[in-house]
């Protein structure tokens, strides 16, 4: 029972801060705007959905899939923070949508609504390259032996339920959010998330640069 605790309250206490599902909401919410507010429900537990799927994969078998194609964890990094900080910056430059144009809501099909699911609801904007990475990190370093395994894989998947069911509830209640700010006060969160989104982008491209650099320093010495 300890590694059970052990393990669900790592990965809470270590993907939740990354995650971070308030400081999304607002950016979600500019990205599906043109949705009503039961589709934008519908989104957020295939969201949530998805977001379970992609850090229990990580967790357990993300250091396989990189070894197999021959990709190390800062290349990872490198590439996932660029996607991260180019999705921040298009939404940064992203002009304020009229009010009235807000308001109108054009009609979707399921397929169409669950087709920007993943991408970039999911990945990377829920779920990106700073999440993946450490879900890798804590699954590469967490007991895969002995009747341990039983508690890390209960524990990894108790604490993704528990971040997507956060990313459920502030996705899909994102408008009530919107309403209480007002729109000058979603304007501004919207525009320091976005922001912070670039920064995130770039510390994560930072960090596999490092990586590699040191890796090469290394080489060379």
């Amino acid at each position: 029972m300890t590694q059970l605790l052990k393990s669900t309250l790592l990965i809470v206490t270590a993907l939740f801060p990354i995650v971070n599902p308030l400081g999304s909401a607002p950016i979600f919410l500019s990205l599906t705007h043109y949705y009503s507010p039961g589709e934008r429900k519908i989104l957020s537990r295939r969201i949530a959905l998805n977001s379970i799927a992609l850090i229990v994969g990580s967790y357990f078998i993300g250091t396989h899939i990189l070894a197999f194609f021959g990709i190390s964890l800062p290349v990872v990094q490198v590439g996932g923070g660029l996607v991260l900080a180019t999705t921040g910056w298009a939404l940064l430059k992203q002009k304020d949508e009229d009010t009235t144009k807000a308001d109108v809501h054009r009609s979707v099909g399921a397929q169409d609504l669950l087709s920007k699911a993943f991408y970039p609801l999911t990945l990377p904007l829920t779920v990106g390259p700073g999440s993946i990475s450490v879900a890798i990190t804590l699954g590469a370093n967490e007991p895969h032996t002995g009747h341990l395994i039983i508690f890390s894989v209960v524990g990894a998947v108790i604490g993704s339920v528990l971040i997507a069911a956060s990313v459920y509830l502030c996705y899909a209640f994102a408008d009530r959010l919107a309403r209480a700010l007002g729109e000058t006060g979603m304007s501004v969160i919207m525009r320091l998330s976005s922001f912070l989104l670039v920064c995130i982008g770039v510390q994560i491209i930072w960090n596999g640069l490092s990586a590699l650099l040191k890796s090469v320093g290394g080489v060379v010495h």
